[in-house]
């Protein structure tokens, strides 16, 4: 089987890398110069991936012909903001029925599209076959061959159960969703409830107040999941919950990191620079405070997280205005 991974990412270079041993032919695409110099030479994505030796077999390119043209499906992991530059640039190496695995989890700001919604906009005149993979999953843990359990959503069960089987390992567990809109609005909407619960521990508010974070920003993704004709049992799956709260909790979320450090008192921009990853929630936080508002949908915390990462609001007074919001019945 050949494969294309498109994006060098650590969850990009994790997946390839998985991929690669079971034995298939797999190019991964590396952006940078620099990096891919690096990679061929140490096998190991010493930026993104570092400590975690590359199998010998994998390939790497900053050709999107050699990585895209001919596969038997492609994976994509582009951060959410650059997907449809990128689409555009592989288009013309692409076949018609091409299937698309994307692994990335994000809202594009200036459109408020989902990333099926770009996929399709972009490559449906090749009638693209589109899954999306989510849940639980640190890049680094799969890496290590650590447990892992995620969700592939997609509406074509025979190609479903094809790509459900390319991807499961005895340590990847895959599971099939055909609700792919479910599925990739639980991977994004996560990563802004995730700098919340940062803020919340990063304000040493306790463990009763993330765990109220945790479950009421599951509310908040059920709610706008379904105005968009999402199923709600998703939400209760490894896309929804499960990712939910290892981005909430753990330690390697970059979401997380960057909602610790807000609460702490540093400033987004500050963050942001110091980064060398991109944590998606920091845009999704804005497309998704504008597409509710668009569509009419109440996301407090997410109203809350936008205010304190776009208007500079104090994080303790965005706390007091959620807790003394109007009272009103749990379901």
């Amino acid at each position: 089987m050949n494969i294309g991974v498109v994006g060098a990412g650590s969850w990009g270079t994790s997946l390839a890398n998985m991929l690669c041993s079971k034995d298939y032919n797999v190019v991964l695409w590396v952006r940078e110069k620099e990096l891919l110099d690096i990679m061929i030479l140490k096998r190991e994505n010493t930026w993104f991936l570092p400590g975690i030796k590359l199998d010998s077999r994998l390939k790497f390119s900053n050709s999107f012909e050699e990585v895209v043209r001919n596969k038997n499906f492609l994976v994509f992991v582009i951060p959410s903001q650059y997907t449809r530059g990128v689409l555009l640039d592989i288009k013309p190496f692409l076949s018609k029925n091409v299937i698309v695995v994307c692994a990335s989890k994000g809202i594009e700001l200036n459109t408020l599209k989902t990333m099926s919604e770009v996929f399709f906009e972009v490559l449906g005149d090749l009638n693209p076959i589109y899954a999306h993979l989510s849940g639980p999953s640190f890049a680094k843990e799969v890496a290590l061959c650590q447990p892992t359990a995620v969700s592939l959503g997609c509406t074509d069960e025979e190609k479903a159960k094809i790509l459900q089987q390319a991807f499961s390992t005895d340590y990847f567990r895959v599971y099939i969703n055909p609700d792919v809109k479910g599925v990739e609005l639980g991977g994004a909407i996560k990563n802004v409830i995730a700098i919340a619960a940062g803020i919340c521990d990063g304000l040493n508010l306790g463990y009763n107040a993330r765990a109220a974070l945790i479950t009421r920003g599951l509310a908040e993704m059920a709610r706008l999941g379904i105005k968009l004709g999402a199923k709600k049992e998703t939400f209760m799956g490894l896309s929804g919950l499960g990712d939910l709260v290892l981005t909430c909790t753990g330690e390697l979320s970059r979401n997380r990191q960057v909602g610790l450090r807000i609460g702490r008192g540093e400033k987004l921009k500050d963050i942001v620079n110091s980064m060398k990853m991109v944590a998606e929630g920091v845009k999704t936080a804005e497309a998704l405070y504008k597409l509710a508002k668009k569509i009419g949908v109440d996301l407090p915390i997410t109203e809350q997280v936008y205010k304190i990462l776009y208007e500079d609001k104090d994080p303790t007074q965005a706390t007091i205005e959620l807790m003394v919001r109007e009272l009103k019945c749990e379901f």
